[in-house]
């Protein structure tokens, strides 16, 4: 039995085919799962306008409601049960996170929609508030090389596991397996490892390494992935121990091995942690392939 029944498709008011529409539509074909698109138009954008008139709302919605039901019934000339609507609003994340809770999508599907760096400084994008608060797991799509993924990989944090949130890694791989066995793609299993942070702070001096430290903590976390990796018979050629900010490293891992989609466990934080965003956000703008986001909780 797949383990997608019902995936969420959240698209925007442009009337095109999307990467994320592709993407949705072959899970949905592969897996034999129901799909639901709807169309978010928020009001606020209309013609730049905060508030736009009745009748250009109407008009803009009808174009997009015969749009979609001509796209719709493409997608059903594939087998895929699918089902369409068209919301004007001038909440998003709100309607977005309603859906959601009623619906119990298995997965959530959207393009991922690129901010400038000065714009996310006075602006939290909408892709990260997903990211934040969405209770299921979400599929950021940039490409689509294959319809279908073909290298998935799971990026894992053996590190400090009691203070990691209970399970997380668990999830990525059980996440990036059922994937890659929905999509017949190849599964890895990456951990990027930073040299930075074996470093200990000596007041007032800066940060200095013991003789030693580094290497005691490289193969203790070696050793921790290893495990991680033989418990879900990961084989060695698809085990990636790698050193580096993950940022970078997983961009370059990403570009080396055309990885399409890299699996990564994002916190549900409170407090201050709710504002300071976490790797998967960031790295969401550096890599060069897809973000599945699977979700999880911290008390921070």
């Amino acid at each position: 039995m797949s383990q997608y029944q019902r995936l969420f498709l959240i698209a925007g008011p442009a009337m095109r085919h999307t990467p994320a529409l592709e993407r949705a539509v072959a899970i949905a074909e592969a897996t034999g799962a129901a799909l639901h698109i709807t169309v978010f138009i928020e009001d606020s954008n209309l013609l730049g306008l905060m508030n736009a008139g009745a009748r250009f709302r109407e008009a803009c919605q009808k174009e997009n409601e015969t749009w979609l039901k001509d796209e719709a019934d493409l997608i059903r000339g594939r087998g895929v049960m699918v089902s369409t609507e068209v919301i004007v609003t001038r909440t998003a994340l709100q309607e977005i996170l309603r859906h959601v809770a009623e619906m119990q999508p298995d997965l959530v599907i959207k393009d991922v929609h690129h901010e400038s760096a000065l714009k996310r400084v006075f602006i939290t994008p909408l892709d990260w508030h997903l990211l934040r608060e969405c209770p299921v797991a979400v599929h950021l799509v940039s490409e689509v090389r294959c319809p279908l993924p073909r290298v998935v990989v799971a990026a894992v944090d053996p590190s400090q596991p009691e203070t990691q949130i209970t399970g997380i890694n668990d999830r990525i791989i059980q996440a990036a397996n059922g994937l890659s066995m929905q999509c017949s793609a190849e599964l890895h299993l990456l951990h990027a490892y930073d040299l930075s942070l074996t470093h200990i702070s000596d007041a007032g001096a800066g940060a200095v390494t013991m003789p030693g430290f580094s290497s005691d903590v490289r193969k203790s976390l070696q050793k921790s992935f290893i495990a991680l990796a033989a418990h879900y018979g990961v084989p060695t050629e698809r085990q990636h121990f790698v050193e580096g900010p993950p940022g970078k490293a997983l961009a370059d891992f990403a570009a080396h091995h055309r990885a399409d989609v890299i699996v990564m466990g994002n916190a549900h934080r409170k407090g201050l942690g709710k504002w300071v965003g976490s790797t998967t956000e960031h790295v969401l703008y550096q890599v060069p392939c897809n973000i599945f986001a699977v979700t999880g909780s911290a008390d921070q």
